[in-house]
């Protein structure tokens, strides 16, 4: 039986999973709170000499290329190799590629030499990784989610045989087959450092309790964080009081606001 969302955050909050990030140095605490508050267990294990041991102990590996550097590449491509190894779920948040020639190669190698079960981004990061002409402001997307857009994501997805989400007004989520949009979330998230790092996170949660079902399990992992921005709006609509609502949100959140808020569907 499939599963729901509030199935999946019930199980994170009673099994506690344990999210090994390889993540960036400006969204660390955040990461570690945002995953505290849903209800995971989080750890940073960087050096290439613990990292296999921990990918191997974790029930999902998050890697996010923020701030890169050469011993960081040859740690995130070792924990992924472990990951691979017992089957647990590898997502790459390909933070800023597109934007320097050396963030798009070294995720290019990451996802060429190991299984990647979901990757996570802005429309630019995510499709510059098939089309070396795509750039990226930043960390930011200069791309919208257009027809064409979508078609790119469903062929990478098939391509790597992999889940594809792309956040903007109306996520995309697609295995290279189903496509499933969220509709959740609120602008005030992309006023917070770390919020879309953090949800990369969020989402190898809800993979680390979904055993096979990875695109319910992403939507799922959208839709709920978005509806936390929802709810977190109502307390305060400025980008440090948000941030602690967000967290409560987090925390607190559950069916009956899942109930009400959830809006994912599935568009073909």
């Amino acid at each position: 039986m499939k599963r729901t969302t509030a199935d999946l955050l019930a199980e994170i909050r009673k099994t506690a999973p344990l999210i090994h990030n390889i993540t960036n140095l400006v969204v660390m605490n955040a990461t570690a709170n945002i995953l505290l508050a849903v209800g995971a267990s989080p750890v940073m294990a960087h050096s290439r000499h613990e990292v296999e041991e921990m990918a191997s102990l974790a029930g999902a590996l998050v890697v996010n290329i923020g701030t890169l550097s050469d011993p960081w590449v040859e740690a995130m491509l070792l924990a992924a190799r472990a990951a691979n190894r017992t089957e647990c779920p590898v997502i790459l948040d390909p933070v800023g590629a597109g934007a320097t020639a050396y963030r798009s190669r070294s995720v290019r190698n990451l996802i060429d030499d190991a299984s990647v079960s979901v990757i996570r981004g802005n429309a630019s990061e995510v499709l510059s990784l098939v089309d070396a002409g795509v750039t990226t402001k930043g960390v930011d997307s200069s791309l919208t989610l257009s027809d064409a857009a979508v078609d790119a994501a469903r062929g990478i997805a098939s391509h790597y045989g992999c889940v594809v989400a792309i956040s903007g007004e109306r996520d995309l989520i697609t295995d290279g087959d189903r496509v499933l949009r969220v509709a959740n979330g609120v602008p005030l998230m992309t006023r917070v450092t770390g919020l879309g790092c953090g949800l990369s996170a969020v989402v190898g949660a809800f993979c680390a309790v979904a055993g096979a079902d990875r695109l319910d399990a992403v939507a799922a992992a959208f839709g709920f964080y978005g509806l936390c921005g929802e709810l977190a709006l109502k307390v305060s609509d400025r980008p440090g009081s948000f941030y602690i609502a967000f967290i409560d949100a987090l925390y607190a959140a559950g069916q009956a606001e899942i109930d009400v808020w959830l809006k994912v569907d599935e568009s073909g």
